[in-house]
């Protein structure tokens, strides 16, 4: 059986990672902000209309970060894993290091699992906005709930950064 070569393999799941990179600062240092763009005090009559509306413009950012973004995340996980795979079978003739590839996956899992535990929270914080009442959130906190997202979402952008420069550099080291 042929295997993929390791340089097809991270060539493919470092451009997942700067893909991912690239997302978390758009939403980070674009779209959240600009949802954002004369949010009302929440001592303001139009405070509760602006938390419902952020409520209803939210799942845009949750619905294409599960449908597009969650798979290539997986998938990072696995071409790294692969690519850490390949290079310790090769042993020393391979010339890398294959823990710098585990490093990597490494990196999009945790990435998988702070998301699931720290941003998950928020996002269902965020969506709940839409119907306060109905969901029990605190639409008084709604620009804070959106403000922490974007904190929190600096480790979805460091994450795959640092995978995907550790990935290439360890490839293109000895070339």
């Amino acid at each position: 059986m042929a295997t993929i070569p390791t340089e097809a393999v991270v060539g493919t799941t470092a451009a997942f990672s700067f893909i991912l990179f690239g997302n978390a600062i758009t939403q980070s240092f674009m779209g959240v902000p600009a949802l954002l763009v004369d949010f009302p005090r929440p001592s303001s009559p139009e405070h509760a209309a602006a938390a419902r509306h952020l409520g209803r413009q939210w799942p845009v950012f949750w619905s294409v970060g599960n449908a597009f973004f969650r798979p290539i995340s997986t998938l990072g996980i696995l071409g790294y894993a692969y690519a850490s795979y390949l290079t310790y079978s090769a042993g020393p003739a391979s010339h890398r290091d294959w823990r710098l590839y585990a490093v990597s996956a490494a990196c999009h899992l945790a990435n998988v699992v702070h998301s699931a535990l720290n941003m998950q929270p928020l996002n269902n914080k965020l969506d709940g906005l839409r119907e306060p009442k109905v969901s029990g959130v605190d639409s008084s906190l709604a620009e804070y709930y959106a403000r922490r997202w974007i904190k929190l979402n600096g480790v979805r952008m460091v994450m795959p950064l640092v995978a995907g420069t550790v990935a290439l550099w360890q490839t293109l080291r000895y070339r």
